[in-house]
């Protein structure tokens, strides 16, 4: 009787000793997990500098660097977890017209500052936590002459002395279809994400997280078909530059690119879907606005587009090319015609201009502007299930036409 009242004891023991250690190992792999918090930020005008002040929860890894063609100054940290508050997003002084910060690709947040005049960075300190206080990184920016900038600054990179790696932009490719699926594969594009938060409503309504909303609304009711193999360019929130989202759908063999975004305009009163495809010549003024600022996407990135191939910025019209033109103007007219059964329009519903995340040369892609957040009805109307359900519906029915068309074409 002692025996087994000692040996339960001792199993009890164990087992609470056994779940007490798994305990503390869940936690320690918790706080190991946790992103650097970022506390605040803030801009510093001196006489001779602009200082931007960084602080963090833990001591910051950082590479830094500048751009040309518009100047602008990079900060690559770690992944942050940085709290969306009004009072840790700095207003633009000194040198620093404007501010972005988000995830630039799994594993690096990156902050851009876009400089009103060449800069260089004249002091970079990393001051541990005082008084209880966190960590800080310090930048210094001191305006220089342009020729200056190029001989000497823009190609110079400042790193920690525990180096963050280059962020790359290689992004993770999602698993092709098998050979035997001959299905029709659908390229869902939810445009800006990361660091690009792309147009931003008038209630504070962040374009990247509305599209992002509709993209998956899309796929998931695509897949529920059973008609068609989905690919999506992102999933999260995460930045990828225009010609990956275009190397995507090509990589995948795509039959139909669909790129979703929202819109914004200085009049609160335009509202209305609109689609737009690739052209050499712009169909109106607005169009071609429109093409302007999303082709800026990865200017807003921080991305360095010095290197870039000139014939990739360029609208080189093939044979292929064309076909695939032809046939996304034709989605793009079922598409109209289908939305325009469900949810109001703007005018002149169909337009085309230069858009860089149209330009793939063998996979029909279109725009679709799902509507405008600067009408304060329409935005509010935008983040509605009922809405969102009407018009992936008119888009659904326009993918069923566009494709019915091309099989019987392919017959004849």
């Amino acid at each position: 009787m002692i025996l087994n009242r000692i040996y339960m004891v001792s199993a009890v023991r164990a087992t609470i000793l056994l779940f007490l250690a798994l305990l503390a190992s869940l936690i320690l792999a918790g706080s190991a997990a946790a992103k650097p918090l970022v506390e605040d930020a803030r801009l510093g005008l001196h006489p001779d500098k602009t200082r931007f002040v960084l602080e963090l929860s833990e001591r910051p890894q950082y590479r830094i660097f500048t751009l040309v063609s518009p100047y602008r100054l990079v900060i690559d940290l770690p992944e942050l977890d940085w709290p969306d508050r009004q009072e840790t997003t700095p207003q633009a002084k000194g040198l620093v017209s404007a501010l972005r910060y988000g995830l630039f690709t799994p594993g690096t947040s990156r902050v851009v500052l876009d400089l009103s005049r060449p800069a260089e960075v004249s002091e970079i300190l990393t001051l541990p936590p005082r008084d209880g206080r966190h960590h800080r990184l310090v930048v210094d920016m001191a305006e220089i002459e342009p020729a200056v900038f190029r001989k000497r600054v823009q190609r110079k990179v400042h790193r920690s002395d525990d180096a963050l790696r280059q962020a790359s932009l290689a992004m993770p490719s999602p698993p092709r279809k098998p050979a035997q699926d001959q299905r029709p594969t659908i390229v869902v594009d939810a445009g800006h994400g990361g660091v690009d938060p792309g147009a931003i409503g008038v209630s504070g309504t962040r374009e990247k997280d509305l599209v992002l909303t509709y993209a998956r609304a899309l796929q998931d009711r695509l897949k529920a078909s059973g008609a068609y193999n989905v690919v999506m360019t992102r999933d999260d929130d995460r930045f990828i530059p225009l010609r990956g989202r275009v190397d995507i759908a090509e990589k995948h063999n795509g039959d139909l690119f669909i790129s979703l975004h929202a819109n914004t305009n200085p009049s609160s009163r335009v509202k209305g879907a609109s689609v737009y495809t690739l052209s050499e010549n712009a169909s109106d003024a607005e169009a071609a606005a429109l093409a302007a600022k999303e082709n800026r996407s990865d200017v807003i990135a921080g991305v360095d587009l010095s290197s870039e191939n000139p014939d990739v910025s360029q609208i080189l019209i093939s044979l292929a090319r064309r076909d695939a033109m032809n046939s996304s103007k034709s989605f793009a007219n079922v598409t109209v015609e289908e939305l325009g059964k469900r949810v109001d329009l703007l005018r002149n519903t169909h337009r085309f201009a230069g858009f860089a995340v149209l330009k793939s040369a063998s996979v029909p892609s279109v725009l679709f502007e799902i509507g405008y957040m600067s009408h304060p009805a329409e935005e509010q109307q935008l983040q509605s299930a009922a809405h969102r359900k009407k018009l992936i519906e008119g888009l659904v029915q326009a993918i069923e036409r566009h494709f019915d068309v091309q099989q019987a074409y392919n017959r004849n």
